[in-house]
């Protein structure tokens, strides 16, 4: 039998990747499985990535990293040119460029006492796009189609799985660092597996994000990044989307602002963050609305 610790979305918090790895430690691996969005968002970028890196865990890039990899190059779209977040994501761990532009988009795990399993980010050829609790059986089934394997890995949604789909079982660990239902804490996953699958148990630990608060402030990280920073900062406050209901909200009320962030100004964040949740949830995708939480 195979044991293995599976870890996603761990966004640059790391007293989230410690909590985690102050719960995994009562507990026996024999490997352990990242699921890309190492960096990014969270304030400890650096720190984090070095950690993941020195541990010789098996990594696969997320979304998050392409916005590293791939901003102010040819593959990145033009719609790139406006955000204000890869230039501080930079400036924090552009020294590890060579590294991440070596981790593969997806990895099959190869075990000889297990079942293979297919590990990815996202999507199998989209780290953009995720399979989430609420998505059809059948959209699910024709997204997965080109896997082979009968069990999935998989992250990007932040909203744990463990769903059979079709022919696959699809695996989610949730976020270690960046929850959006609620809940201030880190998830992960431990599996078993044999030649009969995979089993999963999910770990959801307590964690405190004042220090994520604290070094926003210590980096300044609104005056390097600009209001939209502050969506950024309240999502750790508050453990919920803000950014992405923001994005049709401000669509909504002041069109063509939206993402130039250099016409976004702080009276417009304060108008959408003093909308009551009910508001704020009608522009969120249904998954991420409290009522329709798993768990």
């Amino acid at each position: 039998m195979t044991r293995l610790a599976v870890l996603s979305d761990i966004h640059g918090n790391l007293p989230a990747l410690e909590a985690v790895l102050t719960d995994l430690r009562q507990f026996t691996v024999d490997h352990v499985v990242v699921l890309g969005d190492v960096i990014n968002w969270g304030p400890f970028n650096r720190e984090v990535l070095e950690r993941v890196l020195n541990a010789g865990w098996s990594v696969v890039r997320g979304n998050n990293e392409l916005y590293l990899l791939d901003y102010e190059t040819p593959r990145a779209p033009e719609s790139w040119r406006v955000f204000t977040l890869p230039p501080w994501l930079h400036a924090q761990v552009g020294m590890y460029l060579p590294e991440l532009s070596c981790w593969p988009d997806t990895i099959q795990l190869r075990f000889r006492d297990a079942a293979n399993v297919r590990a990815f980010h996202g999507l199998p050829d989209n780290p953009w796009r995720a399979i989430h609790p609420l998505m059809p059986s059948d959209d699910a089934e024709n997204l997965l189609a080109p896997v082979a394997e009968g069990t999935i890995l998989a992250g990007h949604s932040h909203l744990a799985l463990d769903a059979q789909v079709g022919r696959w079982h699809v695996l989610n660990p949730g976020t270690v660092g960046s929850p959006l239902d609620g809940w201030a804490g880190a998830s992960y996953m431990l599996l078993e597996g044999d030649w009969d699958g995979w089993r999963a148990t999910l770990r959801r630990v307590p964690c405190d994000f004042s220090a994520c608060l604290r070094e926003f402030e210590r980096q300044d990280f609104v005056g390097q990044v600009g209001p939209i920073g502050r969506l950024i900062i309240e999502e750790f406050q508050t453990c919920r989307l803000r950014l992405y209901p923001f994005k049709p909200w401000v669509a909504a009320h002041y069109p063509g602002v939206f993402p130039r962030d250099h016409d976004l100004t702080d009276a417009v964040i304060d108008e959408f963050l003093a909308l009551d949740e009910d508001t704020m949830e009608a522009y969120m995708p249904p998954e991420y609305r409290k009522a329709n939480f798993t768990g």
